[in-house]
């Protein structure tokens, strides 16, 4: 149970619920390849049964950190920023961004799209859910979609997504791990017959780092 103190910086985004941070090569996406700096933010209620880091979900088990922390950590590393999760959105991330972006950095977030967009970014990476959709103000601003690809229906789901966001993104099919070997040929030939389409995979894991 957290202090009524802490507890009110929390709910204004001053401190919030750290899981792991780290410095990596981003694996996925239109910055694959890239070196980062992660800081994945406890607390998810989107449930994706495949989801790689379940132990995210619940924010009370991570403790809620100050953002100057977290901001002098990032920035002794990198000059690019992901801020991932669980779900970052699910917390007011205004402070967070604004600190960030005091230090010059590039300011990125990985988001289901499950909660009205806070912070100032560089570029959102949406990734939808079926079980929680995006809201407006996520369609509207992300730069790139990428679509977990677990099962066949899962490209029908990827081109109403299509539709839902900006003009402007950058779309990605990703095959999700576990059915890695049955899926990517899938996706490769849908991208090819598909062509606004890209593939995305998740490089780190085959580079076996975080």
């Amino acid at each position: 149970m957290l202090s009524k103190e802490i507890q009110l910086e929390v709910n204004k985004g001053a401190m919030l619920p750290l899981m792991e941070e780290f410095y990596t090569i981003q694996g996925e996406g239109f910055h694959t390849g890239t070196a980062a700096y992660f800081i994945r933010i406890g607390g998810c209620d989107v449930g994706c049964h495949w989801c790689d880091v379940k132990e995210s979900w619940n924010a009370e088990l991570h403790p809620p950190t100050s953002i100057d922390h977290i901001v002098d950590n990032v920035s002794k590393y990198a000059d690019t920023v992901v801020v991932t999760g669980g779900e970052p959105l699910s917390w007011d991330m205004s402070l967070l961004t604004s600190r960030l972006k005091d230090k010059n950095l590039k300011v990125h977030i990985e988001t289901s799209g499950a909660y009205p967009l806070s912070g100032t970014w560089d570029w959102i990476c949406l990734s939808p859910k079926k079980n929680k959709l995006p809201t407006e103000t996520v369609y509207s601003a992300a730069h790139e979609l990428k679509v977990i690809i677990h099962n066949k229906h899962d490209f029908i789901f990827a081109e109403e997504q299509a539709e839902l966001v900006n003009d402007k993104a950058i779309l990605f099919l990703q095959p999700e791990w576990s059915k890695k070997e049955e899926m990517t040929p899938l996706i490769v030939e849908y991208v090819m017959n598909n062509p606004k389409w890209r593939v995305s995979l998740q490089t780190h894991k085959y580079l076996n780092i975080p």
